[in-house]
């Protein structure tokens, strides 16, 4: 007999890691000197979230876009989320591994909720203000702006499970049966 199902308390764990993964995104993203944006063809002019670099052969004359106040807004509002995200995983790491709190959970779905919006709202700011200051032709968003959108899928799933994993408390705390998903005879 072949039986397939979920073990709640074993998968507890699952949530703070993809937490985890999301905050080295972050980091990656809000980091990245090599450029959110970069030149289709030539290669001569690439933008990170901090600075805007022109030039050719390696010889390039790199500026702030700190200067622009849509840029200190975008870098605001992505540290912010990714402060958010750090208390979010710390709360779940105590509501979830050091001891099972149901209560924290639509806390953390919450905060993890609000992290996604304000980082969303940064991550569409950027390629509009950019292409209105600075549009020359046709530009790629490359991997580090890539990671910070990774980091705001990955927080929005984890918010939406958050708030859900209070109707399975039972199954939690390891009191409910095993519901398996597929048993043969």
């Amino acid at each position: 007999m072949f039986r397939c199902g979920i073990a709640y308390p074993r998968c507890r764990w699952i949530l703070p890691i993809l937490i985890f993964f999301a905050i080295i995104f972050d980091i990656i993203a809000i980091a990245a000197q090599s450029g959110w944006v970069e030149d289709e063809n030539a290669k001569t002019h690439y933008a990170s979230m901090w600075t805007q670099c022109r030039g050719r052969n390696d010889q390039f004359e790199c500026k702030s876009l700190m200067e622009f106040p849509w840029a200190q807004a975008v870098a605001a509002l992505m540290i912010i989320g990714l402060i958010i995200l750090i208390v979010a995983f710390i709360i779940s790491v105590v509501a979830l591994c050091c001891a099972l709190k149901i209560s924290l959970l639509p806390v953390i779905g919450g905060m993890l909720i609000f992290a996604v919006i304000i980082q969303i709202i940064a991550l569409i700011i950027y390629p509009v203000k950019f292409n209105e200051l600075i549009y020359e032709g046709y530009y790629t968003y490359t991997w580090a702006y890539g990671f910070g959108w990774g980091a705001t899928i990955l927080m929005l799933g984890c918010g939406i499970v958050f708030c859900c994993l209070p109707r399975y408390e039972d199954e939690l705390s390891g009191i409910g049966k095993t519901k398996y998903i597929y048993s043969s005879a």
